[in-house]
């Protein structure tokens, strides 16, 4: 069993997400992250989907996405061509003495305190899995009342795989 990331540029119609989602659902396909957004052209939308299995199922899910009306173009973004990044909010109790400790380990991190209360602190910190996991790891000795976590997002490095659009959604070359 292995991860695959894939991105998705899709047409942004009404009901796209559960069109994808549900091709998933029939055939029984686990997803580990899902997350979307409207592109820099309001007529696309970028889908992150990760989804584990064999490799057979993985290219079928793949293959599968690929014949969706709505679905413009499927990219793997594999490790070290592409870059891909992931957002967690952190709820954590936190009396005073307790602060400094925290925030030490949030600017380790390169996170930020984005809310303070008498008794927590809420903290936000991107990047890759791994750093994001581990800096859940050192927080464990702490009581985490609340964690959010968006799923990956990421696009491939370079240019060479961009895919442009005309105004009537044909490919145009770079």
């Amino acid at each position: 069993m292995r991860k695959q990331v894939l991105s998705l540029l899709v047409e942004n119609n009404p009901g796209v997400t559960s069109h994808i989602s549900g091709l998933f659902s029939r055939r029984g396909y686990n997803i580990d992250s899902f997350s979307s957004g409207v592109t820099a052209d309001p007529r696309y939308t970028r889908i992150t989907i990760v989804a584990t299995g064999d490799e057979q199922i993985l290219e079928q899910i793949e293959k599968q996405l690929a014949k969706l009306e709505d679905v413009v173009d499927i990219k793997k973004l594999e490790n070290g061509s592409s870059v891909t990044r992931e957002l967690i909010l952190v709820k954590i109790r936190a009396k005073d003495t307790e602060r400094q400790p925290i925030l030490n380990v949030t600017e380790i991190f390169h996170g930020k305190v984005v809310d303070v209360t008498h008794d927590s602190m809420v903290i936000e910190l991107t990047g890759h899995q791994d750093k994001l996991d581990a800096f859940l790891d050192l927080l464990s000795g702490y009581e985490i009342l609340e964690l959010a976590r968006t799923g990956l997002t990421g696009l491939s490095r370079g240019i060479s795989d961009v895919v442009m659009l005309d105004e009537d959604g044909k490919r145009v070359s770079l």
